[in-house]
């Protein structure tokens, strides 16, 4: 049997507060049409991160995980509810959280030592210390020779692991990562996964991850939560009990990787919607 919970169990797992880094509490989020017509885009959605803890958040388009990952950046207010990092409510951006985006929004006119940089800079780290924490990045992402390239000189791939060592040198609590994989080719996307793996890892990060890629929330979580459709609810659970979460790679060689995937899809729908020709 595989450790799928109840909606209702979802939470039961992090029961210490001291060491929760992200929650949502009842989070429902409203927004209002052009015609002046309220639409709920999240209903009453709780949720936590354990310290070290990779979760992946999956569920149709347009269900509010996007929205979910604003609130818990500090860029948009919930209507109701809260969000919470290291049990502080979130009441705008801060320096315990960095955002990454399916686009890596490097500046062109920086270099990629300075595009590395931008996030430190901004908050006053001393040149010095900003120079040598991307540095290190830099090189823990195999881009050390491409320090004095700029974002134009790059392969997609290689602007993706930049933007990854700019989100990690503002030395996050928390990383939220709104499928920043899904504009690369599977063989690059492969590579990105592992590295970006090996690095929550190493650097022992709290993530919260939105990806349509069910095997990648399978390979690179510890587990996955599943929302319905708007207004987006949390419905399901599913603890992904593998070995190697630092090598999604070799995450995809293991028996059970396929019984979870198929869990996931029966809990969407999609074999349903296969089966009716709703999805092309």
């Amino acid at each position: 049997m595989l450790p799928v919970s109840a909606p209702g169990e979802i939470n039961k797992q992090a029961t210490m507060s001291d060491l929760l880094r992200l929650e949502y509490r009842n989070v429902t989020m409203r927004f209002t049409d052009q015609a002046g017509k309220s639409l709920t885009a999240v209903q009453d959605v709780s949720l936590s991160l354990r310290d070290g803890e990779v979760v992946s958040l999956i569920g149709p388009s347009g269900c509010g995980k996007s929205t979910l990952l604003n609130i818990g950046s500090g860029l948009a207010a919930p209507s109701e509810g809260a969000a919470f990092v290291d049990g502080e409510q979130v009441s705008g951006p801060n320096a315990h959280v960095a955002f990454m985006l399916q686009k890596d929004l490097l500046l062109p006119w920086r270099t990629i030592l300075q595009n590395v940089m931008f996030g430190v800079e901004v908050q006053g780290v001393p040149p010095l210390e900003r120079e040598s924490r991307a540095k290190a990045l830099l090189s823990s992402l195999h881009l050390t020779d491409f320090a004095s390239h700029y974002p134009h000189q790059l392969s997609g791939g290689m602007r993706q692991r930049v933007a990854l060592a700019r989100t990690l040198a503002v030395d996050p609590t928390v990383l939220l990562l709104d499928e920043p994989f899904s504009a690369v080719d599977a063989q690059t996307r492969m590579v990105l996964q592992r590295e970006l793996a090996q690095t929550l890892m190493r650097e022992k990060k709290t993530a919260l991850l939105i990806t349509h890629d069910l095997l990648e929330a399978v390979t690179m979580s510890d587990r996955v939560l599943v929302m319905s459709r708007r207004p987006g609810r949390l419905v399901d659970e599913l603890r992904i009990d593998l070995p190697d979460r630092h090598d999604p790679i070799a995450r995809r060689h293991h028996a059970r990787v396929t019984d979870y995937v198929n869990v996931l899809m029966a809990r969407l729908g999609i074999d349903e919607h296969m089966a009716s020709g709703a999805v092309a």
